[in-house]
């Protein structure tokens, strides 16, 4: 049952680092992209306006009408974000649903060890993606604000989103490793003949 229980890990582990290093990836290509672009900037005409997301002008969505005119895009967006709120909730319904599950003491320490070993990955590259995104920091500083010179609040706005959506990939990896090591330890003993049909009433039982 250890070894069972072991090839889980593995693949967590596997997924984690797999994940982790697409996203350290992509942080240096970023990186890189904004130091090949401040340096094209330099050559850039004065009279030339630059480009990029920074640059685009959003329209207004109230302006833009769907479904034969029923619902404006605002509205629109706003129901999308309702959506997300609902995913949201849905997913800490199941997140709190399967850490009350029924489990073996045995099964539950194999389980928070493997999320112990995970957690300390985690927090290490953690740490290292922060010192990565402290060298963006500086490129993002020298090209919107040295080199765009936008305003200083855009400038601060766009440094802050950035570390929003680092955050989110971080954050979702996290859940993610969380849920599967409740998960494998309560699917483990629901397996067990013994307990499987009390696992199941607990599992469909009304909130």
């Amino acid at each position: 049952m250890l070894n069972w229980l072991a090839n889980p890990a593995f693949q967590e582990r596997r997924a984690l680092t797999g994940f982790l290093n697409a996203l350290m990836k992509k942080s240096l290509a970023l990186a890189t992209l904004l130091t090949v672009g401040a340096a094209s900037a330099l050559a850039q005409p004065a009279g030339e306006t630059a480009g990029g997301e920074a640059a685009l002008k959003l329209p207004d969505l109230s302006s833009v009408s769907f479904l034969n005119g029923a619902i404006d895009g605002h509205r629109l967006l706003m129901i999308g974000i309702l959506f997300c709120l609902f995913g949201l909730g849905f997913g800490l319904v199941i997140f709190m649903r399967l850490k009350n599950l029924p489990v073996h003491s045995s099964m539950r320490e194999i389980s928070e060890l493997i999320y112990e070993t995970c957690k300390t990955y985690l927090v290490t590259q953690g740490k290292f993606i922060l010192f990565l995104w402290a060298f963006i920091a500086v490129i993002i500083l020298l090209y919107f604000g040295v080199l765009e010179h936008m305003e200083a609040m855009r400038v601060a706005i766009i440094l802050g989103f950035s570390l929003v959506g680092i955050a989110g990939s971080y954050g979702v990896a996290w859940f993610g490793i969380r849920v599967n090591t409740f998960a494998n330890s309560r699917t483990a003993f629901a397996s067990l003949p013994a307990s499987r049909s009390r696992f199941i009433r607990f599992l469909w039982k009304p909130a």
